[in-house]
């Protein structure tokens, strides 16, 4: 066998064993402005898990009345990631910690004017 490939098989089942995903909600709130944002509470692994390495990507999932209008954000930290609807995957954190918090950002959207209750909050966080 080649050093390279010696060097890729030995580090192999490290690698694999490294990888893995954690699932976390938060409970429902009430959005009731547009100025100003409605913060989940913080959705972490579960506890004993302790995962390591960086995010891979989140899955996520939320929801809200039929017809509202809603500005949603996922952040860790001060990075977060725009969301384009109630439910979807995105690799636009990949590389942050996978054992920090993550908090969804709620704001009303243009034209809404009355509170919007957002409920069944989920991340699936997949990390390597």
């Amino acid at each position: 066998m080649t050093p390279l490939l010696t060097l890729v098989l030995a580090l192999a089942p490290g690698l694999a064993a490294a990888a893995g995903s954690w699932v976390a909600n938060a409970p429902s709130l009430m959005v009731s402005m547009a100025e100003r944002e409605s913060l989940s509470r913080p959705l972490r692994a579960p506890p004993g898990s302790a995962p390591t390495g960086a995010i891979d990507s989140i899955a996520w999932r939320f929801e809200q009345p039929p017809g509202s209008r809603l500005n949603a954000r996922l952040c860790q930290a001060n990075r977060c990631m725009p969301l384009a609807g109630a439910r979807g995957q995105s690799q636009a954190l990949a590389g942050l910690p996978a054992d920090e918090a993550l908090r969804f950002h709620f704001s009303l959207g243009p034209g809404q004017r009355r509170a919007v209750r957002v409920q069944g909050l989920q991340v699936i966080v997949n990390y390597q």
